[in-house]
């Protein structure tokens, strides 16, 4: 694995938002930037369809010219490009997020409310790779820029954890960007009770689940001591908690366990609700 963040693009405004925020992150990693083009069949949502050579030629164009564009905004940054072609566009965006530490992808918005439009490539790409991915959409105003005359100042990262399951993976990339970002880190537990239960019994049991969170993150918070955590064991769906966190969150992290079994299931219900429907970008942490 090389170290630089790797990202997606295919020309539509979409990727090239996930371009400038994969600039930004390698700017936080001091690490290059590598872009990468997965050469696929014609879209209607892209382009008409073109010959070998003029697909190819496009392609060698497309990346160039946003290479030349993330140049002249991050003088700073060293930029690589690489065309990917000959396979499946999922078997050669997991092959690209093999060779990196990170994977940013651009995903279709459908408007402040709607969120993600994550079409089969990206889910796919989350599904098939073991590096963390970011999905990234299209919307003026999301993600904090920093300016040449002050420190950037970014909003929440907002954490998604299950206390039941081993998530360390997830954890430590959360609390990271957070630290590299000297931003707020909100941390996010859902859980449920059946209806038979007394309000007692609820009270008493939302306060062990607390504890229980609190008791994961104390090794994390001794780990990253400038990082200020938030803990909120919230009583209901995670995936709704999230998706309600992330109006103004600078990024939300979320797990998704890597099951051996080849028909198993690969992304959970909480991570994929996330993913369609976050109003900022999503990191999927891939973890046993």
């Amino acid at each position: 694995m090389t170290r630089n963040v790797a990202v997606g693009l295919d020309g539509t405004p979409e990727s090239l938002a996930a371009a400038e925020w994969a600039a930004r992150e390698a700017l936080l990693r001091g690490v290059p930037l590598h872009l990468v083009h997965v050469e696929e069949g014609p879209s209607a949502l892209t382009r008409p369809a073109l010959a070998p050579e003029m697909q190819r030629t496009w392609a060698e164009e497309m990346l160039e010219k946003s290479a030349a564009d993330v140049r002249q905004r991050h003088p700073e940054l060293e930029v690589t490009t690489r065309h990917y072609a000959g396979q499946q566009p999922p078997a050669l965006l997991a092959t690209a997020a093999s060779e990196t530490e990170l994977l940013v992808l651009g995903s279709r918005g459908l408007g402040s409310v709607a969120g993600f439009l994550l079409g089969s490539v990206g889910l796919a790409t989350v599904s098939a790779t073991e590096q963390p991915v970011v999905l990234v959409r299209a919307a003026k105003g999301r993600t904090s820029t920093p300016s040449d005359s002050a420190p950037a100042e970014y909003r929440d990262v907002v954490l998604g954890v299950d206390i039941r399951q081993d998530c360390d993976a997830v954890m430590a990339f959360a609390f990271d960007a957070a630290a590299r970002r000297a931003a707020r880190l909100r941390v996010v537990h859902g859980w449920k009770m059946p209806m038979i239960y007394t309000q007692f019994a609820a009270v008493d049991a939302g306060q062990q689940i607390a504890q229980g969170l609190s008791d994961m993150l104390m090794p994390w918070r001794q780990k990253f001591p400038s990082v200020k955590v938030v803990e909120q064991a919230v009583f209901g769906g995670a995936s709704q908690q999230l998706v309600y966190e992330s109006a103004d969150a600078e990024l939300v992290v979320v797990g998704r366990r890597i099951q051996e079994a080849p028909l198993a299931a690969h992304i959970g219900p909480v991570t994929h609700a996330v993913l369609h429907h976050s109003a900022a970008p999503v990191a999927v942490i891939a973890h046993r």
